[in-house]
């Protein structure tokens, strides 16, 4: 079982890689949400048949979902931490903001049309959920009650911006709708720059 400490020393190693110029491509580390996500992977028990999506912050996600932390290492190293893509794993990962929610979606109504185990958890920002392709794909999941469940990590900004200023309300659009249903929700304070390590680094 991957711990706290585990996902904290990783992102550190992984930062340190990319300070020394080991890392020729973008790199977004997370660090606080650690409980969070492991409250998360254990309260659903997300296992080998389950399908996770993510976007271009999801080393912790990778690990709780069982990627080898040697494996995600050396592909972080090829350049792919904003669009990690394990099949084996069943983890897919992209750097474009709301490309995966269909997808996602479309993946929990096959696998309830077809009968097949397994459930799907979309994982993403405060500022990507306030999307139209998020509260399209929420709608319709919960409309058709898909095995799909939609995790919104909120660090009140959507790169440098407010997104509470942004959209002109304290709270996420979702807040008391039906639509909670399908969403885990929680707060947290990012340790990290959106991107890289807050430097200037030399290649």
């Amino acid at each position: 079982m991957i711990t706290e400490q585990d996902i904290v020393h990783f992102e550190n190693e992984i930062a340190g890689l990319f300070t020394e110029g080991r890392i020729k491509a973008p790199v977004h580390l997370r660090a606080g949400r650690e409980t969070a996500l492991i409250h998360i992977f254990n309260k659903y028990a997300i296992g080998p048949d389950d399908h996770v999506f993510a976007f271009w912050d999801a080393h912790e996600i990778c690990l709780l979902k069982g990627v080898p932390p040697a494996v995600l290492k050396q592909a972080i190293l090829d350049g792919r931490s904003i669009a990690l893509c394990f099949p084996e794993q069943h983890i897919y990962c992209s750097g474009i903001v709301g490309s995966l929610m269909g997808v996602a979606t479309g993946m929990a109504w096959a696998l309830k049309r077809r009968g097949q185990q397994g459930r799907v958890f979309l994982f993403c920002g405060d500022m990507s959920a306030e999307t139209g392709i998020f509260h399209e794909a929420v709608k319709y999941a919960v409309n058709f009650d898909l095995p799909a469940v939609f995790v919104v990590s909120d660090n009140a900004l959507s790169v440098m911006t407010d997104t509470r200023a942004a959209w002109g309300s304290p709270d996420p659009w979702f807040k008391g709708t039906r639509f909670e249903t399908k969403i885990e929700y929680f707060k947290y304070h990012n340790g990290w720059p959106h991107s890289g390590v807050g430097k200037l680094i030399k290649f």
